[in-house]
């Protein structure tokens, strides 16, 4: 019998694995695709000598994250790679709005074009350098997080006090307008937020943006080098090493109970595994209302369970070039991530319309360069690039009159036609370049990750109200189920969506700690 057994090689299944056999646990990680990774992948299926991130590409999470870190998976063969510049913002007018890892440079830009906006940028860099490192500390462990928190409280006083938290609470929008009188950093400040799923007049949305635009101010957004999968491939290496097995291309069809304690799990041959413990990389629904039988379920979570919400879904398109984007005007230096938005007006109703379950006509793009930012992608000369927006999970309304929704091969292809057609707009023969495209709609991502439910990239909502103690569902807020020995490792858990670690290693810790007391 293994000590345990995780259900999902995703980088959360990975990060859990790993800390239990640290702990010298047995632990045996099953996967149900062929491959490992989740979302975090490769592949060179778009054009021969190209290499396209399946799902995610960017990670400044996982480069700020202190799991991730405390693994040390450089001594296990990852390497990170970055573009001369972190994110550029490509306006319908031709003019850039950048952001590079030098914050000096970064406010110098952002004066240049509005006088005064250049220290309010390091103003906000300066209340980051005094909460920053809490701040992501109280985000990445279980909750309720006492000792960041308390580290936190005590440095806000000397940050600014209650009105750095107020500025914190603010929608994105207002604190743009609150901070800044230039349209460069509020595009650069709500286009991070809009990586999420909050509303970008909505409160949490602030906090959001300033995560994502300080982690580029400082870690900058790495990629892997050679693909996101490196990523995984590390985790995975680093785990074997410490006597770890991974099982791929085998379904796990149900979390096996004795009384209310976890047995193991029974395989989709009927065959099944004993366990001490279960730790679960998958979707809250997937493990409630699929791997555990409905009458060990308790009618509060039932209910509860009924009202999970998912994140929008997603369109990505991937594209193989043969030169580089020919941006109407090149931005100063070249960008690995690049947003495309008229503006952050734009941008906030963009979202706004998917979250009312319609198709924007002008969708709101984010987009990586991917062999700007690490040469290795494809051959000399060319490019490797991709762009995904998010889009309802039930669409009753397309802005453009033209789709329905039902996301077959003829509407994802128009709609990607659709998100071209923003490039093309600021890159001018764009379309003359594309040796090949790739478009990858709900059911494909869902297909290719069981997890991505809907396309849903983020295991649930991250607005507030299915946030902290409401995540996954009131009640439920830490790693603990109500089944002993069965721990939720997935994003669906707190803090959520991001390849950081946190969710497994929090369920990995809970684990060690029940083993502690007898549990």
């Amino acid at each position: 019998m293994d000590d345990a057994i995780v259900v999902g090689a995703g980088p959360n299944g990975l990060v859990a694995a790993n800390r239990l056999a640290d702990a010298g646990w047995s632990v045996l990680v099953i996967e149900q695709q062929p491959e490992i990774g989740g979302a975090v992948r490769h592949d060179s299926a778009v054009h021969p000598g190209f290499v396209h991130d399946t799902f995610s590409s960017f990670y400044p999470l996982a480069a700020a994250s202190p799991v991730m870190r405390a693994l040390e998976l450089e001594r296990w063969g990852l390497r990170w790679r970055h573009a001369p510049a972190v994110l550029g913002h490509c306006f319908d007018d031709g003019r850039w709005a950048m952001q590079v890892r030098d914050r000096e440079a970064t406010a110098q830009r952002f004066d240049d074009e509005h006088r005064g906006d250049g220290d309010a940028w390091l103003r906000l860099c300066d209340l980051w350098d005094r909460v920053g490192d809490d701040l992501i500390g109280t985000l990445f462990t279980s909750f309720p997080p006492v000792r960041k928190g308390l580290g936190l409280l005590r440095r806000l006083p000397r940050a600014g006090g209650t009105e750095s938290v107020r500025l914190l609470a603010m929608p994105v929008t207002q604190l743009a307008r609150t901070c800044f009188g230039g349209r460069g950093p509020a595009a650069v400040l709500a286009g991070n937020a809009a990586h999420a799923d909050i509303p970008l007049d909505a409160p949490g949305s602030g906090l959001m943006g300033v995560l994502m635009t300080m982690l580029g101010q400082t870690v900058g957004y790495p990629v892997p080098s050679g693909g996101a999968g490196e990523l995984t491939r590390a985790l995975a290496r680093r785990f074997e090493a410490s006597g770890g097995r991974i099982v791929r291309g085998t379904a796990v069809a149900a979390v096996e109970l004795q009384g209310r304690r976890v047995a193991g799990v029974r395989l989709a041959d009927g065959s099944r595994i004993a366990a001490r413990r279960v730790l679960a990389d998958v979707s809250a629904p997937a493990l409630y209302d699929r791997l555990l039988p409905p009458s060990s379920l308790p009618p509060r979570v039932r209910r509860a369970m009924a009202t999970f919400q998912w994140d929008p879904g997603t369109v990505k398109v991937d594209w193989a070039l043969d030169r580089g984007v020919p941006w109407s005007t090149m931005p100063a230096a070249a960008p690995g991530t690049v947003h495309v938005a008229d503006s952050a007006g734009e941008m906030t109703a963009s979202v706004a319309q998917v979250a009312a379950g319609v198709l924007p006509a002008s969708p709101f793009l984010l987009a990586g360069q991917m062999s700007t930012t690490d040469p290795d992608r494809s051959p000399r000369g060319t490019e490797s690039m991709w762009a995904y927006t998010h889009v309802p999970q039930r669409v009753h309304e397309d802005a453009a009159g033209e789709l329905t929704g039902r996301w077959d091969h003829d509407e994802l292809e128009r709609f990607a036609d659709r998100m071209q057609a923003r490039i093309e707009a600021r890159a001018p023969g764009f379309g003359t370049r594309v040796l090949a495209r790739r478009v990858l709609g709900p059911r494909e991502l869902e297909a290719r990750d069981a997890n991505l439910v809907g396309g849903a990239i983020g295991g649930g909502t991250q607005q507030l109200h299915q946030q902290l103690v409401f995540r996954p569902i009131p009640g439920l807020a830490r790693p603990e189920t109500f089944v002993r020995g069965l721990y939720l490792a997935s994003s669906s858990a707190h803090p959520g969506g991001g390849v950081h670690g946190a969710p497994g290693d929090n369920a990995a810790r809970a684990a060690l700690f029940h083993a502690r007391l007898g549990r």
